[in-house]
Order: C-alpha cells, then sequence, then structure tokens
C-alpha cells in the first residue's frame, strides 16, 4: 500500500495491500477499500462507501455516502455521485441518502454525474459528461443528458456492432444482443 504524505486517511479506515492513495486524497474512517485499487489525487471517500478490488478512480472524483463500487470499476476524472436526490442547503437529509451500486467492471466516464439511488449493471459504459438517473443495464453504452442508451459493450471495453450473435472484432467474446439486452455466450 502507498499513501502520499499529503493524504488523509482516518483511523479505521480499511484499505487492501496494492493500493495507491495519491496527493491531497481524504479517505473517512468508515471506508472499505479493496486491494490494488488507484486514487488520483484529490479524491474523497466517505465513511459509508464500499469499494472493490482494483478500481481505478481519477482525480477529483469524491465518492460519497451510500456508494458502493464492485471490482474493476473505472471512474474518470472529475465525475460525480450524488447521495440526496433533493438536497436543500437548510435541510439536512442525511437519513434518506440514496443507495447507487456501480457493477464489476463498469465504466464512469470523465465528468459524468450518477444521481443517486441507481443500479450501474457490470461492464456498462457511461460516456463522457452524461447524466445518469436511472438504471443502466448490463453492457449497455449509455451517452447525453439524460442518459440514453446508444449501444452496447463488450466486456473488453469495445464497442459491439449489429444484434443476434454478435462477435467481439478485439477480443473474440461472444454475445447475444437483442433490443432488451446484451448477454454474454
Amino acid at each position: 500500500m502507498t499513501i502520499h504524505e499529503t493524504a488523509i486517511v482516518d483511523a479505521g479506515a480499511r484499505i487492501g495491500d496494492g493500493t495507491r492513495i495519491w496527493h491531497w486524497v481524504h479517505v473517512c474512517a468508515g471506508a472499505q477499500i479493496g486491494a490494488n485499487c488507484s486514487l488520483g489525487q484529490n479524491v474523497f471517500v466517505g465513511n459509508d462507501v464500499l469499494i472493490g478490488n482494483n478500481v481505478k478512480i481519477q482525480n477529483n472524483v469524491s465518492v460519497y455516502d451510500a456508494v458502493t463500487l464492485e471490482d474493476d470499476v473505472f471512474c474518470g476524472p472529475s465525475m460525480v455521485f450524488t447521495n440526496v436526490h433533493n438536497p436543500r442547503a437548510a435541510v439536512e437529509r442525511k437519513n434518506e441518502y440514496r443507495r447507487t451500486l456501480v457493477g464489476r467492471g463498469a465504466t464512469l466516464g470523465a465528468n459524468c454525474t450518477i444521481v443517486c439511488g441507481v443500479t450501474i449493471a457490470p461492464y456498462a459504459f457511461v460516456g463522457a459528461g452524461a447524466v445518469v438517473s436511472r438504471d443502466v443495464p448490463a453492457h449497455a453504452l449509455v451517452a447525453g443528458v439524460p442518459a440514453r442508451r446508444i449501444g452496447w459493450m463488450c466486456r473488453c471495453g469495445v464497442r459491439l456492432e449489429g444484434e443476434g450473435d454478435v462477435t467481439c472484432g478485439a477480443c473474440a467474446s461472444e454475445y447475444q444482443i437483442d433490443q432488451d439486452g446484451c448477454t454474454p455466450q
């Protein structure tokens, strides 16, 4: 484990072997971070946060309470999580946090926003700048404001083309694709 001298890791935080914590990061006491993760410059990790193994969190990302990132998740630079659905400065709503789950292998592009209470299923891909306000299916490629499905993605991160029996041109993985989903074969 590597923790930069400018980082603050509160007593009680659990951090896995091989994890690297860079400049000006703050990890709160209740956080659980897996092995072989990388937390870039200026990352914040709240108390009620669970981060799996091999997660990459780029610079300027705040992972607030009630967020779970499963193994192999990628969080692009300056992407945003929320945890209160209808915030007001004068009204405390900490008892109303909505849980957010990001499934294994998902990618969250730079500057995207994940509105609390959604599930982003495994291997989904959220495009840069998208605003996700509803659940994202496994392997879906979503983009826009609000985010809408515009395609399907392979586990390896390459866009899949076509419907029916589809083979990834990069890694030769096979999928069954129709309007309702993308299923590995």
